[in-house]
């Protein structure tokens, strides 16, 4: 008795080889849509600490949120006296040449006023009629909606 093991071309091997499987040409999707959903989540918590740098503790009101599409302009006076267009702090006496600079590209949506709770009062008030008097009207106070106790 004889064994012969085939091995090479003869044997086993051989006939896989003469069955071609098709290669699958479809978009398996599923990782893809994992994927990005993730990185929505990601975003939707991120933007919100985005919005402003400067950390100010803003007074309560019963005011409703409003809705803009664009990017406001903000200047914020911190409980220091410290004034801040957007997140870069600048001295009083520049706050209107910058507002103007930003003016001339085309900016004419309303400027909002961010005072902190414990900030000097004249000091906002200040920023605000120095702002005004450069001749921009549409000005605005920020403030934090009221919590229901």
């Amino acid at each position: 008795m004889s064994v012969v093991q085939s091995g090479g071309r003869g044997g086993r091997g051989h006939r896989r080889r003469g069955r071609h499987h098709a290669l699958m040409s479809e978009i398996n999707v599923t990782p893809f849509v994992d994927v990005m959903l993730v990185l929505l989540i990601i975003f939707m918590v991120a933007a919100p600490l985005l919005t402003v740098g400067v950390p100010i503790d803003l007074p309560e009101t019963e005011a409703n949120a409003l809705n803009a599409d664009t990017q406001p302009i903000t200047v914020s006076v911190n409980d220091k006296g410290q004034i801040f267009l957007q997140e870069t702090e600048v001295p009083i006496d520049e706050v209107v040449a910058k507002l103007e600079a930003i003016a001339r590209t085309g900016y004419d949506e309303r400027i909002y006023v961010r005072g902190d709770k414990a900030a000097d009062y004249g000091t906002v008030m200040r920023v605000m009629a120095r702002i005004s008097a450069a001749g921009f009207r549409n000005l605005g106070l920020v403030t934090l909606q009221e919590q229901d106790s």
